[in-house]
């Protein structure tokens, strides 16, 4: 006879095979997706993993992200990322670094449609992360605003407007409770904030 054990135990076995497998979602991005001046745990990466965890949402988020990376560098090697990896879906989240390098949106949007044209061949859903311009002229500015939601309408993607959205929302004065002493990268906690933004969207794209 089998005992009570064994049955439990072929009935999680049983679940577990009829369980659906778990979206892999590929964290495409630079040292804002990387982790960059933090502790293991405290990066975005694990950050948007636990928040999908309590959420419910059935993902597991894999780092892709290089601190430091231009828009010309994800267009390098996004395909690698791909082969290697193979994710059900991607975030794809760059141009930071194009922006402090003085780089035109336009060299920017060129780079970013050919990423998420690689990452969303056969259909695989997007999530294309959008930052606001750091200073510079007025008409440069609102040209790097531009470019979010026309790349996110051309390729189908689900758009996060803005990742500091959610620290840019607080008063100026608590700003740098949220950020590392560079004033540019989040700290833990600016992280949190921007997970707590990103987990409805990567939701609303597995969805």
């Amino acid at each position: 006879m089998i005992g009570r054990r064994g049955v439990l135990a072929g009935a999680a076995m049983a679940l577990a095979a009829a369980a659906p497998p778990r979206p892999r979602v590929l964290a495409f991005g630079d040292s804002l997706f990387a982790g960059y001046g933090l502790a293991p745990g405290q990066g975005m990466v694990p950050q948007l993993q636990a928040w999908l965890d309590r959420d419910g949402t059935p993902a597991t988020v894999i780092a892709a992200a290089l601190s430091g990376d231009t828009t010309y560098g994800g267009r390098a090697r996004i395909g690698f990322s791909l082969r290697r990896h193979r994710p059900d879906a991607v975030i794809v989240e760059l141009g930071g670094n194009d922006m402090l390098l003085g780089w035109s949106a336009a060299r920017a949007e060129a780079n970013l449609d050919a990423i998420l044209a690689q990452a969303g061949q056969g259909g695989r859903p997007l999530l294309l992360v959008g930052l606001n311009p750091v200073p510079g002229e007025a008409a440069w500015r609102q040209a790097w605003r531009d470019i979010w939601p026309r790349l996110a309408e051309r390729h189908g993607a689900v758009l996060l407007p803005s990742l500091y959205a959610p620290i840019a929302a607080r008063p100026r004065s608590e700003h740098r409770n949220y950020l590392l002493a560079d004033g540019v990268h989040p700290n833990a906690a600016g992280i949190r904030l921007m997970a707590a933004a990103l987990g409805p969207k990567v939701r609303q794209m597995l969805g």
